[in-house]
């Protein structure tokens, strides 16, 4: 079976600034939402997890799988998606003309707003690369895998895996700290 969970929260959530890579930790409530979680799902089987490098990422997957023994393997294909400048907007719905608003409400009218900030063609090449070349074969082997990331992230490869348009990219609602069974 392959899993698929985002982080707790961040202050950063609570003040609607968008993350990207910038690597915020958990605040209290996350941490607690992490532990809740492990408490909810305690009875789900886990051979491997796979987790972003980002410490929000790395410390919901230790706090998640606190007492279990599963490894955690960080994979840089499950960084969150790249904003560019826009990472630490807060808001930026209210903002006008703000390019990464489109990416929220039209995904697929989004172009890559500033250099160095990410395309959906990039984002979904390399969680593209990890469910192919990483999470299948695995699941393939009956092996269950969780993959603990953030949402843009996950979205993308939620979207792969249940053949979902771009215009559907955030039609699942990925919440914090929820488990969602993915195959």
């Amino acid at each position: 079976m392959l899993y698929i969970m985002r982080h707790g929260k961040t202050d950063w959530n609570i003040l609607h600034k968008l993350q990207g890579r910038t690597d915020i930790p958990l605040n209290d409530d996350g941490r607690k939402m992490a532990e809740e979680a492990r408490e909810l799902y305690n009875d789900v089987h886990f051979d491997v997890c796979y987790c972003s490098p980002l410490v929000r990422a790395r410390e919901t997957a230790e706090i998640f799988l606190k007492d279990r023994d599963i490894p955690i393997i960080t994979d840089e294909r499950l960084l969150e998606m790249c904003f560019g400048k826009y990472e630490g907007t807060a808001n930026c719905f209210e903002i006008p003309d703000c390019p990464i608003k489109v990416m929220f409400l039209e995904p697929e009218k989004y172009t890559t707003p500033v250099e160095g900030a990410e395309s959906f063609d990039e984002l979904f090449a390399r969680t593209g690369d990890f469910l192919e070349n990483t999470a299948k074969p695995l699941v393939n082997e009956g092996k269950d895998v969780l993959i603990i990331g953030h949402g843009a992230m996950n979205s993308s490869i939620v979207c792969q895996v249940m053949g979902l348009p771009i215009e559907k990219f955030w039609s699942q609602g990925i919440e914090n700290c929820k488990l969602m069974k993915l195959m």
